[in-house]
């Protein structure tokens, strides 16, 4: 039997970053999860697994998937923007988005199998203080992140040109365009309707855009929700505040305590589902997302120590 797209199967179908916008999709809380990453350059055309449709032998790039995420990391492939020259030797970073722990490390070795060589505990490398600046362009994946994320990247590469690449699959096809600033782990979506830019020149001043963030990468969704409505009520755009103190989930509720100067946030949310929707281009089928509804912030002084 022949696979129906989800275009041929949907007589209404419309790209599924268009519907998210339409409908106002939140975007705090849905930050999917990435604490260490392992990123490969790999030039050239992406199938819809780029670890196992590209340059990379297939063999290599399962190994080496299988070994990454097995040790509780993220992989994620990297090309740069436009006209790309062929493939030599293999790039690599390890990323830390701990935090306290945020590093970036570079390496490179001649050969695909050479990868599944590489110590994955950050012994080696070559320590970069530039940040990495990832943005979804995966085509074979999702057709939005190809049409949004490529205006995005091109944008960030003119003004960016050293930290800027195209990355695999980031989760949040909807909220195309994505991209995932690292060593931080700061998830931002629609980023094509943002001041690109301005996002990047905001990390580097150690701020967040509050309008276009999707949430930290090292937290649960949960508390990336929290930290929103917490800086919106603070009017602190900061990125190294409001760290997670504790966080207890009840009966559909969650009250989340965050680390605050002098005070202490408590935040309180409650765990809602979507109404049905296509999260991507390709889907057929309507699925819920989680979501996180806002009951109440309150600003209290801090424990004495």
């Amino acid at each position: 039997m022949t696979d129906l797209s989800a275009r041929q199967v949907l007589p209404d179908w419309r790209p599924c970053s268009d519907r998210s916008r339409e409908r106002g999709d939140p975007l705090p809380g849905t930050g999917s999860r990435g604490t260490e990453w392992f990123l490969v350059e790999i030039s050239g055309a992406w199938g819809q697994h780029a670890f196992l449709e590209s340059t990379l032998p297939t063999e290599v790039g399962r190994a080496l998937v299988k070994r990454v995420e097995s040790l509780g990391m993220r992989p994620l492939a990297i090309r740069r923007t436009g006209k790309r020259e062929p493939q030599v030797g293999y790039r690599w970073a390890l990323v830390d988005s701990r935090p306290g722990s945020e590093g970036v490390k570079w390496g490179w070795v001649e050969t695909a199998e050479e990868l599944l060589d590489v110590p994955l505990d950050g012994s080696v490398g070559v320590v970069s203080h530039k940040p990495i600046i990832a943005v979804c362009a995966h085509a074979r994946h999702d057709q939005c992140c190809a049409v949004r994320g490529r205006q995005v990247v091109k944008t960030l590469a003119e003004a960016f040109p050293d930290e800027t690449w195209e990355c695999s699959h980031l989760g949040g096809d909807r909220f195309a365009g994505t991209l995932v600033l690292l060593p931080h782990g700061l998830y931002y979506g629609r980023a094509d309707g943002a001041d690109a830019v301005g996002l990047v020149t905001r990390y580097l001043e150690g701020r967040v855009d509050e309008r276009f963030f999707r949430g930290r990468s090292s937290l649960p969704n949960a508390v990336q929700a929290a930290q929103h409505h917490a800086r919106a009520t603070l009017d602190d755009e900061r990125i190294d505040i409001l760290g997670p103190r504790t966080a207890q989930f009840t009966d559909g509720v969650w009250r989340i305590e965050l680390d605050y100067p002098a005070a202490t946030i408590k935040v309180m949310l409650a765990e809602t589902l979507s109404e049905p929707l296509l999260s991507t281009c390709s889907a057929t089928r309507p699925g819920r997302s989680r979501e996180y509804r806002l009951l109440s912030v309150e600003i209290a002084d801090a424990p004495s120590p």
